[in-house]
């Protein structure tokens, strides 16, 4: 079983890649949505509808990804206990 320490090593690298994935996103969508030349104090209805859309995707493929490895892990850590069986 995990020790607390080994715990609290998983919480922290969870916390650094949820930050790492939110950096990301958010500059991606920034660099894509938003002109360099402000002309607004506030977004505009087509930029706050290009940062919905983009999130929303890259939210979606980020969870689609995150389940694909997953299933990829699920299916390594069964072969190695199959080639350890033998």
């Amino acid at each position: 079983m995990a020790t607390d320490a080994q715990m609290q090593q998983v919480a922290e690298l969870e916390v650094e890649m949820m930050s790492d994935m939110y950096r990301r996103m958010t500059n991606a969508c920034q660099a894509k949505c938003i002109a360099t030349a402000f002309k607004e104090s506030e977004l505009t209805k087509g930029e706050a509808v290009c940062l919905d859309r983009c999130v929303a995707k890259y939210l979606d493929v980020h969870e689609k990804l995150g389940k694909r490895l997953t299933n990829m892990s699920q299916g390594d850590e069964a072969a190695l206990q199959k080639i350890a069986q033998q």
